[in-house]
């Protein structure tokens, strides 16, 4: 399964490695990744691959929030398929 990751909040050292310290441990391979500060706000998108080898979309998105509400940013991750769905005009 193919995941678009979502990150925004104030800026501050280390959010892109703890959210793919957390992705690797998962298994959970970054296919693409784009990332700005506007300001003092951070943005990151993250298109990435669950394989066979990961844990279920479910454990990571629960530990991604996790790490989320530790340092302050929003996290969230969506099923590819249903993030281009909605964002279609």
């Amino acid at each position: 399964m193919r995941a678009i990751v979502t990150v925004m909040g104030i800026d501050k050292t280390g959010i892109i490695a703890k959210v793919s310290t957390c992705l690797f441990e998962n298994g959970v391979n970054i296919l693409d990744i784009n990332q700005t500060i506007m300001g003092n706000i951070f943005t990151m998108v993250m298109l990435v691959e669950l394989g066979k080898e990961s844990s279920d979309s479910a454990k990571v998105l629960c530990e991604l929030e996790k790490i989320g509400n530790e340092i302050g940013v929003d996290i969230r991750m969506q099923n590819e398929e249903i993030f281009n769905s909605m964002h279609r005009i």
